[in-house]
């Protein structure tokens, strides 16, 4: 069994937390999933447009970006926003989802869903397996645009945990942050609607609008600043542009990307292990002093196996758990690298029993 290090981090309490317009909302640190703030983060709720993540990573996934996609009927009557596609157009699936991500298309969205997954019903197929294969275990879709319909939801968390996922993709984390593209077949170019990216937040990296009389104002974003990458999801916000700025800056501020412990030869109690990769985390200065870390070990099936875990090490604050990561019985081979270990990380989730 291949085992990588990677870290499973719970919320601690943190003092003068951001106010948010929104009812629902979640700040995740994107490299280890902690949440560093949130606000009825579980609540299920209509989505909107943020549905298009799930759509445009899809399409990434696929392997489809450089075919040609022919626009049917009924994709250019889906109702909302729109690239203004018409029947029998043809235009590539990049293309696409570049109109779907810069202008929230509901045209392109049911024209990749259909191309990609041979029919919209058989495409929401595919969104509901991923997000249960993510781990979005209180999201279920039932279109690619996001226009309200029965049994279509999410919840805050789950959007940031397939956000997560996403910006992993460097597809996708190149188009969320495109401010403008011109497709080979129009005149003019499109500009993204995020006005964090475009305008508003100088560390903004990406993100997806959304908006129905329903679900009210919802939005997606991404930051990057001095190493550490913030993900914010805020659902029916009347003021979601600042209350992103406002929670990223406090992010920002208040958290810092700790090296916690470096990878390489490890002494627990009554034997030798080996972190196959640094162990950081987001820590205010506090936390930080605190840190306390101890060894469990386990008993492997198979210790000549040079992917055999041996235990894990748990890095805790105040005897709470804020970090896992797997201790190896062997060094990672030389021929590996990073990727790879981060390859197998769902194999330390699932054993450990984490999501």
């Amino acid at each position: 069994m291949c085992v990588c290090l990677s870290l499973v981090l719970a919320p601690l309490k943190v003092d003068a937390k951001p106010s948010v317009s929104a009812r629902n909302a979640v700040l995740m640190e994107q490299e280890t999933g902690r949440v560093l703030y949130e606000k009825q983060a579980h609540e299920k709720r209509n989505i909107a447009s943020i549905t298009k993540i799930m759509t445009a990573i899809i399409a990434i996934e696929s392997g489809m970006m450089d075919e040609t996609v022919e626009t049917s009927k009924r994709a250019v009557y889906t109702e909302g926003s729109s690239i203004y596609l018409e029947e029998g157009e043809e235009m590539k699936l990049e293309d696409l989802v570049y109109g779907l991500m810069l202008r929230s298309g509901n045209d392109a969205a049911m024209a990749i869903a259909e191309h990609v997954g041979g029919s919209m019903e058989g495409f929401v197929h595919l969104m509901n397996q991923k997000a249960e294969w993510i781990g979005m275990n209180q999201s279920h879709f039932e279109n690619p645009h996001g226009l309200d319909a029965d049994g279509h939801y999410s919840t805050a968390y789950d959007m940031a945990l397939l956000t997560r996922y996403a910006m992993e993709n460097d597809v996708y984390k190149k188009i969320a942050g495109t401010t403008t593209y011109k497709s080979e077949t129009r005149t003019y170019a499109w500009g993204n609607k995020n006005k964090l990216l475009t305008r508003l937040y100088d560390y903004s990296t990406g993100g997806k609008t959304g908006y129905t009389k329903t679900a009210g104002r919802t939005l997606v974003s991404t930051a990057e600043k001095d190493g550490m990458n913030l993900i914010m999801v805020t659902l029916n916000g009347p003021d979601d542009w600042n209350d992103h700025i406002h929670a990223f800056n406090w992010g920002f501020k208040t958290f810092k990307m700790r090296d916690l412990r470096e990878d390489g030869e490890q002494s627990l109690d009554s034997t030798t292990g080996y972190l196959w990769g640094e162990v950081k985390a987001p820590l205010t200065d506090e936390e930080y002093m605190q840190l306390a870390t101890k060894t469990q070990i386990q008993k492997p099936s198979d210790y000549e196996s040079v992917n055999s875990v041996l235990g894990q090490a748990l890095f805790e604050v105040n005897k709470e758990v804020v970090a896992t990561a797997p201790v190896m019985a062997n060094p990672m081979p030389a021929n590996q690298t990073k990727s790879f270990a981060q390859t197998v990380f769902s194999l330390f989730k699932e054993l450990i029993g984490a999501k």
